[in-house]
């Protein structure tokens, strides 16, 4: 077929002879691309793309829920309810500085929280981000400060896991911080008290928590939890003193 065509009406056919783009840079050198190179990147980084795009849940960023906060009145409820955690965070021992690290994260939860709740638009995805990483934080710093002798391998663990699994972080180690109180409150009797408001508001906190994800259409439900949570710090800033 290409010799039948070749030299018909000045056709000339080149083997293998891709379209060739010629550029001159400032110095006088000749650089020549071709499209088959061009297409040979292209396909490169669609390969890394959906290699990205394929990598374990565990490496993804969490997936921040934007619901809540369908009117004013639950904005104001909400961001008024997130005040109490500045209070607690000011209020918190600042022994040593462990403490003063919880203290301050739970400053920075409150702080988080509030802006998030005021928040609208495409900024609110990110500072729901921010307030899971403030919360996770807070247990951590608050694990630290009863616990200086975590293992170094658990918390630079932590440290690395916190920004993409956030809500994971919390639960192990709000999970060391439930196990401490309990044998804090069995070997001091006058800790007992203050452990069974500990316990009871960490269950009704649970309980809204998950609620609020279920009928998304309730409302005020992230309020109660919020009330619930900081009921729970105030309990745990007794093991602080």
């Amino acid at each position: 077929m290409s010799r039948a065509l070749e030299g018909a009406h000045g056709l000339h056919l080149v083997p293998h002879s891709p379209f060739e783009l010629e550029e001159i840079n400032q110095d006088g050198v000749l650089y020549q691309s071709t499209c088959e190179s061009m297409a040979v990147g292209a396909n490169r980084r669609l390969t890394v793309q959906r290699v990205w795009q394929k990598r374990p849940g565990c490496l993804r960023p969490i997936q921040c829920c934007v619901n809540g906060d369908k009117n004013v009145a639950e904005t104001v409820a909400n961001v008024l309810t997130s005040l109490p955690f500045i209070a607690l965070g000011m209020q918190a021992p600042r022994k040593n500085l462990n403490c003063k690290m919880y203290a301050n994260s739970l400053i920075g939860v409150g702080v988080t929280s509030s802006l998030y709740h005021a928040s609208r638009g495409k900024l609110r995805k990110y500072l729901r981000w921010a307030d899971y990483a403030m919360i996770a934080t807070a247990t951590v710093c608050l694990s630290r400060a009863l616990r200086n002798e975590n293992p170094k391998l658990l918390m630079a663990a932590s440290a690395l896991v916190l920004p993409i699994k956030p809500l994971m972080v919390t639960a192990v180690h709000t999970g060391m911080m439930e196990v401490a109180f309990a044998k804090r409150a069995f070997q001091d009797p006058d800790l007992r008290m203050t452990h069974n408001v500990h316990k009871m508001s960490s269950l009704l906190g649970g309980a809204l928590f998950i609620a609020d994800d279920f009928f998304r259409e309730t409302p005020f439900l992230h309020a109660g939890w919020h009330v619930a949570a900081a009921v729970g710090v105030s309990t745990c800033n007794k093991l602080l003193d």
